[in-house]
């Protein structure tokens, strides 16, 4: 399947953010790696996805900065892959979604995993955006003014 072309040189900040992490695989991937996933076979294990699909999404991950490939811990030949500060950036993305997922597409009552805090074992509470004075911040009252260079 060929690759549409990429956003990398779009001004929009979320169209750059998508071209990296945009497609659902590199999405749990990352999800992966914040639970502690560091392998190949463990990430393939984990979400019963293709090995060539796998290999180019972490590719991918590696050559935009989100994974970096380094040997393995236990001192093997394997090699293992780990977020990068850039990727590590990324868990108020996937709190965020996992939230929005818990709030959306779960019946009352219907099981499913919960972010918790290991400092006092309780649910982390839900992610809010707010303004400079600390008040709750909608989305209307927001809005994106466009920036030229820096």
């Amino acid at each position: 399947m060929a690759r549409s072309k990429g956003l990398s040189d779009s001004s929009c900040p979320v169209a750059r953010a998508l071209d990296v992490v945009g497609d659902r695989w590199s999405m749990l991937i990352i999800r992966d790696a914040f639970d502690g996933v560091r392998r190949f076979g463990a990430f393939q294990e984990s979400l019963l996805i293709a090995r060539n699909i796998l290999t180019d999404r972490l590719k991918q991950l590696v050559e935009s900065g989100v994974l970096d490939c380094v040997p393995a811990s236990d001192g093997s030949a394997y090699w293992e892959y780990v977020l990068t500060p850039r990727g590590k950036a990324l868990f108020p993305v996937i709190v965020t979604l996992r939230q929005w997922g818990e709030g959306n597409l779960f019946e009352r009552g219907e099981k499913h995993s919960v972010l918790i805090d290991r400092t006092n074992g309780k649910p982390v509470p839900a992610l809010a955006l707010k303004n400079a004075d600390g008040k709750a911040l909608a989305m209307e009252e927001t809005f994106v003014k466009k920036v030229e260079g820096r």
